[in-house]
């Protein structure tokens, strides 16, 4: 008989207490924490956002997403040169046109916003992916993602086929990556056998498969005019309360022909985000919108937070969802801090 009766349990709450110890010594300095960190952010996990409009010579800021401005294409070079030397690997671009109808023409015009902006990009920097956004909404004059029948609903298989000439056309000008946010139902198998059938075999499909109608786009639509004049898009996009609608269009989409997939927005739907992660072997990438890069930025103006901070917290945290790829208008500001902090 041990002459410590109480010594097995004493031994096992030593053991605990060691345990917790053992911990928070792996958290004692930065060097230490930098060693056993899980979830790494780097730039290579950003894609850019840009608007691109007309003119020359022009720099617009937008009011409602401090710090971003609406570009001319003749500004593309310099951006696409300072992305390179942040080690931001691709661009993804949103098109203003200077005139729009309501099938949306400017879209698959081989002389349209994107085309030339792509065009451009691609000669100045060839090994910057560029991305080129897939949807009606910026081109038509009613603002919604698709062609519109005399009632006011969306045509979903007239709208796929001008989307699948819009790809095409993106393509053609030299696009890496083809991304359609519109939302119509079998748009991914269509644009992938329109641009198989055009030589475009080897152009990669990024589908917006799970894409909400959410409340969180609203700088982005004033960055890119292209709020619905009429209605809304809650009839195409997702019910934020499905999570299993969810994964089914992510599955359906990557039947059709995706190569890789997106859920957007971001950081009300992490759990979606690893939801996906666990269940498909692709690169997943989500959107980190305009209103949640807004929130932060008034927080930022207000002097409620740290900027650098949280910034990188956020991102870390969809990062540590799922993410392989983070759709992000904090992507320069955060690679400069991400540099400094590695540097």
């Amino acid at each position: 008989m041990s002459r410590f009766p109480e010594q097995t349990s004493l031994t096992a709450a030593g053991e605990q207490i060691a345990s917790a110890h053992r911990m928070r010594r792996l958290r004692r300095t930065e060097g230490l924490r930098r060693m056993v960190r899980e979830t790494r952010l780097s730039p290579t996990d950003f894609i850019c956002p840009v608007f691109v409009t007309g003119g020359r010579d022009v720099r617009q800021p937008i009011p409602s997403m401090p710090g971003q401005a609406r570009l001319s294409v003749d500004q593309l070079p310099q951006e696409a040169a300072e992305l390179r030397s942040l080690d931001i690997p691709a661009i993804l671009l949103f098109g203003l046109p200077q005139s729009k109808d309501a099938v949306g023409s400017g879209a698959w015009d081989a002389d349209g916003i994107v085309q030339r902006a792509v065009r451009e990009l691609k000669e100045a920097q060839p090994d910057l992916v560029v991305v080129t956004d897939v949807c009606l909404c910026e081109y038509t004059d009613h603002g919604h993602c698709g062609l519109l029948d005399d009632d006011g609903s969306v045509l979903n298989d007239e709208s796929v086929e001008l989307l699948a000439e819009t790809a095409v056309s993106q393509a053609a000008a030299g696009a890496d990556i083809i991304a359609p946010s519109d939302m119509m139902d079998g748009r991914v198998g269509v644009i992938r056998r329109a641009l198989d059938h055009a030589g475009f075999e080897d152009r990669t499909l990024l589908a917006y498969s799970a894409k909400f109608a959410s409340g969180f786009y609203g700088p982005f639509r004033d960055a890119a005019d292209s709020a619905p004049q009429f209605g809304d898009r809650r009839g195409y996009q997702m019910d934020p309360g499905n999570g299993r609608e969810a994964m089914r269009a992510i599955e359906r989409d990557l039947a059709e022909g995706a190569d890789m997939v997106m859920v957007k927005p971001a950081l009300a739907y992490l759990d979606l985000v690893r939801a996906a992660r666990e269940r498909f072997d692709v690169p997943l990438a989500a959107y980190n919108v305009s209103g949640e890069y807004a929130m932060l930025k008034a927080a930022v103006a207000n002097g409620w937070i740290d900027e650098e901070r949280v910034v990188l917290e956020t991102l870390a945290g969809i990062r540590r969802a799922g993410a392989d790829l983070i759709l992000t208008y904090h992507a320069k500001e955060a690679a400069r801090w991400l540099a400094r902090r590695t540097g």
